[in-house]
């Protein structure tokens, strides 16, 4: 069968689907202490020219996922389950060749560490090279041209020169554009972006995010951002996920999940976050505790040992991600209801700590 006839057999018709749809994913990772449930039904779509922002601790199954939709856990210990469209394909179900054929030219990725993603040994051209020759069948001087092209679109200086350069010859910022340039050899239709800003400084993550946003404009590409830096897909998302402990906890707009969060884990991070608005010597307020084991699960909720706001059905009963208000571009998974989670977060937004906003549910509780 040809690569043409296997791609046919693959699609599907789309009827209505999204661009990407990814339906109860679950990552596990079998260890001698037990198995490790990194991502643990995990769902969202994606249409094409628009950007999801994934934001969560490290830990949360951000990175894992992504790897997911690449395909790369493939030939692993990993135990991958649950459904991945894009456009039409089912990736989990895939094998190696057909996914490797899809990836890196239906699908990209940009890695956190440009450097140790980059072979140490081989010239930045001949990896840009060879993305497109394994994808397209045209001679070496097509390629070059190609690569030398797309260099220069993403702001490398001289391109034709840099072309022959070593990966450690590069500047970090300049080590990110080139992996930028090598994702997008083929046009893929889906980028995904393990933090691309990671390590740079601020004025050269401005310039990163700002190229990935002018490409993906020019290619009407779709884009997946993974990073805990809420600055990040506050300047880059349509929609926002948060993740915690594999699981997504909120999903929403990026103006709904900055300025209406259902979610106390949401509260935390954005709490987090210094404020200009704030006075001076305001001390950060960090969520207390720690991500929780991945191999031993708490019951229930599973951010109930680190909330503010915990109550006993919290530790038996596990929340479902529901639409907010009957708003199905807004979801959250919490046990509190929506009116005490809207009085939370107004005390919040007035300098009320949790600690206090606590004690008042509970005293409207004791008087109820």
């Amino acid at each position: 069968m040809t690569e043409t006839e296997t791609a046919a057999a693959q699609a599907v018709p789309r009827d209505g689907r999204p661009f990407l749809e990814v339906k109860d994913l679950q990552v596990h990772f079998p260890t001698d202490d037990g198995l490790v449930k990194a991502v643990n039904g995990l769902s969202f779509s994606l249409e094409r020219g628009k950007t999801l922002g994934i934001v969560g601790e490290s830990g949360s199954g951000k990175s894992v996922s992504s790897l997911a939709i690449m395909g790369l856990h493939k030939g692993s210990r990993a135990q991958v389950h649950g459904e991945i469209w894009l456009d039409g394909s089912e990736l989990v179900q895939m094998s190696v060749p057909e996914i490797r054929r899809l990836r890196g030219q239906q699908v990209a990725m940009i890695f956190q560490d440009p450097l140790s993603a980059m072979h140490p040994f081989y010239r930045i051209g001949d990896q840009l090279t060879e993305a497109f020759l394994v994808h397209n069948d045209a001679p070496k001087a097509v390629a070059k041209k190609r690569a030398i092209e797309l260099l220069d679109r993403v702001g490398i200086p001289s391109p034709d020169k840099r072309f022959y350069d070593y990966p450690h010859q590069f500047s970090g910022g300049m080590r990110q554009r080139a992996m930028i340039a090598m994702a997008l050899m083929c046009d893929p239709s889906l980028l995904i972006a393990d933090e691309p800003t990671t390590a740079l400084d601020v004025t050269v993550q401005a310039q990163i995010l700002e190229l990935i946003e002018r490409l993906q404009s020019e290619f009407d590409t779709a884009v997946v951002v993974i990073t805990h830096d809420l600055g990040v897909v506050a300047e880059m998302s349509d929609e926002i996920a948060v993740m915690y402990a594999g699981r997504i906890v909120e999903q929403g707009t990026a103006d709904t999940i900055f300025n209406a969060p259902e979610h106390p884990y949401t509260w935390g991070l954005l709490s987090s976050i210094p404020r200009m608005d704030a006075p001076r010597g305001d001390e950060l307020v960090p969520i207390p505790g720690r991500p929780p084991s991945l191999i031993n699960l708490p019951g229930g909720c599973s951010f109930h040992p680190r909330c503010p706001y915990v109550r006993d059905a919290h530790r038996r009963v596990e929340p479902v991600l529901d639409p907010v208000d009957g708003d199905p571009s807004h979801k959250v998974a919490c046990l509190l209801d929506a009116g005490t989670r809207k009085k939370l977060w107004d005390e919040l937004q007035a300098g009320i700590r949790p600690s206090d906003a606590r004690k008042d549910v509970m005293a409207e509780e004791g008087a109820a």
